[in-house]
């Protein structure tokens, strides 16, 4: 069985989403692809993003996807002194904590009101080429086998992108570059003049090795707490749960918080890749590397990398063209607005971990 569309988005995220959405309203037949049954579930962040994103993407805010809403970022360095960052200086991760799933399924919603099909539980296995340009893609939905052909196929499927290593795109990255990731939602947490107005950040290498702690109020007593660690710092996997744990434990809010749910996985902390498109071909959001290498954050990026090239493609639809030069606005268009402060960040984190016991400079969180 074979499908044709002008688009085909791998991976229904923030990325994904938005991407499919610009290209459906512009006019480009567009399917919307997740592997999971569930669209934004299992959570896999620490679920924050600044307010300014919803209005760059039109993403219409809608308090059923935000549990809290925040004044700005705490900051407390190594030797236990703390500051406090307004919302508007904070960074890409403060200002709304989402209820991602939730959001993750407005977005895909949005999408699918401009025009796109959205298939769930459909994995991307392969590629079709002709003569190295990308012309489809081979699916399994449910238990059947199909190929579908496009114009372009957009590789939005996350931190484990396989679509964009199949088609020669390199995305491999140094094990200094990959932060390993635990996380808790933990609830009963006792209120302090901080907490739950503040997303808190802890650094340090006793915290975490050239990472940080974070603390994403979810309401008045229950947050996200987690912790990342670059994976070149760590000895097994249990490290991360010791660390947070003995963290966890020196916290007095927390002497009665109790577990609700956890989650860990890695994300990419490294500069953004070489080339995110060719022949019917483009990368978007964490499989391109677009998540901020100080913070983790990836979000309000992905969504606004997939804004512009979703209306990139709309325009790629109407004359036909999906070529690697037909598709350079994007290319062009996303390093114009995100490359320079990833890649100031990753040399900041960099500068970081070599002065380990130097305070650390203030971090864009």
């Amino acid at each position: 069985m074979t499908e044709r569309y002008d688009v085909v988005v791998v991976g229904a995220g923030p990325a994904g989403s938005l991407t499919a959405r610009y290209a459906a309203a512009g006019g480009a037949r567009t399917l919307l692809i997740e592997k999971r049954q569930e669209i934004g579930s299992p959570v896999r962040c620490g679920e924050g993003i600044a307010r300014h994103f919803l209005d760059e993407c039109a993403i219409a805010f809608d308090k059923k996807w935000v549990a809290q809403e925040v004044s700005g970022a705490k900051v407390v360095s190594p030797n236990g002194s703390a500051f406090k960052i307004d919302e508007r200086y904070a960074g890409n991760e403060v200002g709304l904590v989402l209820e991602r799933d939730a959001f993750d399924k407005a977005l895909a919603k949005d999408a699918a009101k401009a025009g796109a099909d959205v298939w769930v539980k459909t994995s991307a296995v392969g590629l079709l080429k002709d003569d190295g340009t990308v012309t489809g893609v081979r699916v399994k939905r449910l238990e059947e086998d199909m190929n579908i052909e496009a114009g372009c196929v957009v590789a939005a499927d996350g931190f484990e992108s396989q679509v964009g290593r199949w088609a020669g795109i390199k995305t491999l990255m140094k094990m200094a570059d990959i932060t390993g990731t635990l996380q808790y939602r933990l609830t009963n947490i006792e209120p302090d003049p901080d907490f739950p107005h503040y997303c808190e950040f802890y650094l340090g290498n006793q915290v975490a090795p050239a990472g940080y702690v974070w603390v994403f109020p979810k309401d008045e007593c229950t947050a996200n707490v987690g912790i990342g660690v670059s994976l070149d710092r760590l000895k097994s996997k249990m490290d991360l749960k010791m660390y947070l744990d003995r963290w966890i434990e020196k916290d007095p809010r927390m002497k009665h918080a109790q577990f609700l749910d956890m989650v860990t996985g890695g994300v990419s902390t490294s500069p953004p890749i070489a080339e995110t498109v060719r022949n019917g071909i483009a990368v978007v959001g964490d499989a391109a590397r677009m998540i901020d290498p100080i913070t983790g954050g990836g979000i309000g990026n992905g969504c606004r990398a997939g804004r512009i090239l979703g209306e990139v493609l709309a325009t790629c639809a109407e004359t036909g063209d999906y070529s690697k030069e037909a598709l350079q606005p994007y290319e062009k268009g996303w390093r114009a607005e995100l490359e320079e402060p990833l890649w100031r960040n990753w040399m900041a984190k960099k500068t970081r971990r070599s002065t380990r016991s130097s305070p650390p400079s203030r971090p864009r969180t």
